[in-house]
């Protein structure tokens, strides 16, 4: 595992081809860093907000919906209330102009949210906070292949939480980056699992994708999916202060 910074652009954004970035924003703000993002947001996207029963879950959502309209209108050089979406079948949001190869999407857990963009290559990431009172039996013989239930059981029980999440994280990109959701089942390919050891995708389509897994955050995991092989990979802060996390190469 390779310790790696998250810090500031200090000048403009510029994304290559074989580059990807990873950005990362806390949810939990100062209420006129609330307001600000929310005025990128457009009429739907605050209906949506009005929706969450919970006053948290609404401000997650005005605060990771505005910080990608932020992101996206440095990229591509316009007002983040301008920037226009498109939502797929299976509720993957894309940019509303075709001509923008930009592909990006983020993930958000108990206030992590993180972010990856890439020109012309799909891609998924997931986080999940690592909660032990989630991570049972009962789930893993829902969500999981045979193959990872039986890696799972094999490791030692004070690492089961910890894979139980790396699992969950690489299975969840991996459906992001398709944008099929559930279509695809979840028995019908497999990741690794075990801590330390390299990640794996076993899937019929295996060779499209590179696949990363790492630690964004203390007690928080992640995994992202992207198309081909990326040469460069730039890790970003978004309103926060720099962080040491952890790292592992890709596939």
């Amino acid at each position: 595992m390779e310790a790696v910074s998250w810090s500031r652009p200090t000048q403009g954004l510029e994304l290559g081809q074989d580059e990807l970035h990873i950005w990362l924003a806390w949810l939990d703000v100062e209420a006129p860093e609330r307001t600000r993002l929310c005025s990128y947001l457009n009429k739907d996207e605050v209906l949506r907000a009005e929706r969450f029963v919970f006053p948290r879950d609404r401000d997650h959502f005005i605060v990771a919906r505005g910080r990608l309209r932020e992101l996206l209108g440095k990229y591509l050089r316009c007002a983040p209330s301008a920037v226009q979406f498109k939502t797929g079948r299976y509720g993957k949001l894309s940019l509303l102009d075709a001509r923008d190869q930009l592909c990006f999407n983020l993930s958000h857990s108990y206030g992590l949210a993180l972010y990856g963009f890439c020109i012309g290559r799909q891609l998924g990431i997931d986080t999940e906070k690592i909660r032990p009172e989630f991570a049972g039996e009962g789930i893993a013989e829902r969500y999981f292949s045979v193959m990872e239930q039986r890696e799972l059981a094999e490791l030692p029980k004070e690492l089961r939480d910890t894979a139980f999440f790396v699992c969950w994280t690489r299975k969840e990109a991996y459906l992001k980056a398709h944008g099929d959701g559930l279509q695809i089942a979840l028995d019908s390919f497999d990741v690794s699992l075990k801590p330390g050891e390299p990640e794996t995708l076993r899937s019929a389509d295996s060779n499209r994708w590179s696949m990363r897994s790492f630690t964004p955050a203390p007690g928080f995991v992640a995994a992202i999916i992207v198309e081909g092989e990326i040469h460069s990979t730039r890790f970003w802060s978004a309103g926060t202060d720099n962080l040491r996390v952890s790292l592992s190469s890709l596939v």
